[in-house]
């Protein structure tokens, strides 16, 4: 029964820690599924489909069903007579009901033309969507690392916490045993206190951001949780590859889809027609009885002149791919211009982690003999606790270095459009 429990035990402490992992991908990866705005891929593939079925409706047969009942001040009257033929005027009082069936039989394309309107205005419109989601990357990228930051601050920390700790025992020993003076431990005690309150600034700046980007992902981030250092390469030879990019091509691809929309409309469109009807007069207006009627036949149209309206909402659709190509060379130049900024910062950063490197080894070597001479009585525990201090903001240079290195390559690739 031990040993079952051990087990039940050991698998969910296993189970814990796999959920107190998160990486920079996934998160990625859930801002794009679980962002409001990402509902609207599906809302609009709906309504879509719902203006493509009313558009296909141009298609079918168009019933219409109208009555009537009116009546004349005046009616047809011969304005002559003739012997032994009397003809009986209609009603001033008439009556009809009808059916008109109506039949497209040609339209000149326009409504395929409209359907692929649609299709592209499809496109379009998630296209967008990709791109909104994808800038939201630029404030994942600065909550991740803000977290990252402050998690490596903490394990410095700690380290220097666990330094002082074992420090204070031989200390104490020292004053206990009247080779150091005494208050010696004090000082290590006041110094220790003040980490304690480090502790809580870092933890409670930790949970503020991890809120933030539990927000921005739409899953719970438990304050437990340990953010992967990801390791991220750059390339400065492949060329921008952004969403943005793929819309201003769907953009103009959208207008040329309505430009073969408007040049449709003033084809000649073919229909077929039936009238049925039942009514006092029917077609022969001389009998004055109700009857039944019918009528069938096509019917053609042709706009043949519409004073250039056409041609102008052609030439306003070739204004707005001009619109589009500026808007594209705006973009890239300043995606350029932000590429060529983190670039100069990459490699500012990495030139300051050299030399932060440099400084660490010469504070260890002083920290070592600061440490031999306090335990000999030569320095004071301030002098100790000076030098120890140097080293911890030397190795938390180092830290903040590196996470800005990571945060400013990770940024490039979120400007480039490539995978970390």
């Amino acid at each position: 029964m031990k040993k079952i429990t051990t087990l039940i035990v050991l698998f969910l402490t296993l189970n814990v820690f796999a959920q107190e992992k998160l990486s920079l991908d996934e998160c990625y990866s859930l801002v794009d599924k679980n962002y409001p705005l990402a509902k609207q891929n599906n809302l609009l593939a709906k309504q879509n489909a719902f203006d493509k079925e009313t558009i296909k409706t141009n298609k079918l047969p168009q019933i219409d069903f109208e009555s009537k009942a009116t009546y004349q001040s005046d009616v047809i009257e011969l304005p002559i007579s003739l012997p032994d033929v009397t003809i009986t005027p209609p009603n001033n009082d008439q009556y009809q009901a009808t059916v008109n069936i109506n039949q497209l039989i040609y339209d000149g394309g326009l409504t395929n033309a409209a359907l692929e309107e649609k299709t592209a205005s499809l496109k379009t419109g998630q296209k967008q969507v990709e791109v909104n989601l994808y800038q939201l990357k630029e404030h994942v990228n600065f909550l991740y690392f803000s977290i990252l930051l402050i998690q490596e601050k903490r394990a410095l920390l700690v380290a220097k916490e666990k330094e002082l700790k074992t420090t204070l025992k031989e200390v104490k020993a020292g004053v206990k045993f009247g080779t150091l003076l005494p208050n010696s431990d004090s000082v290590l005690e006041a110094e220790l206190l003040k980490i304690e309150q480090q502790f809580i600034e870092l933890d409670k700046d930790k949970i503020s951001n991890i809120k933030s980007l539990s927000q921005l992902i739409g899953e719970n981030i438990s304050a437990t949780i340990v953010l992967e250092n990801p390791e991220i390469s750059i390339n400065l030879e492949t060329k921008i590859n952004r969403p943005e990019l793929d819309l201003f091509q769907l953009q103009k691809n959208q207008i040329e889809a309505s430009e073969q929309l408007i040049a449709k409309k003033n084809n000649p469109k073919l229909s077929g027609f039936a009238t049925g009807g039942y009514g006092n007069p029917g077609l022969n207006m001389l009998d004055n009885s109700f009857q039944t009627y019918y009528m069938a036949g096509l019917k053609l149209s042709w706009n043949v002149f519409d004073w250039n309206s056409n041609k102008k909402q052609r030439k306003s659709l070739q204004v707005n791919k001009e619109i589009i190509d500026n808007e594209q060379e705006v973009f890239e130049l300043n995606t350029s211009i932000e590429l060529t900024k983190h670039q100069s910062e990459i490699s500012k950063i990495s030139e300051i982690i050299v030399s932060d490197m440099d400084i660490i080894r010469l504070r260890q070597k002083i920290l070592e003999t600061s440490s031999s001479q306090l335990k000999n009585g030569v320095i004071t525990a301030s002098a100790y606790i000076t030098e120890l201090t140097n080293l911890y903001e030397a190795e938390n240079n180092l830290k903040t270095h590196n996470t800005q290195l990571s945060y400013a390559k990770a940024n490039y690739n979120t400007t480039k459009g490539t995978k970390n």
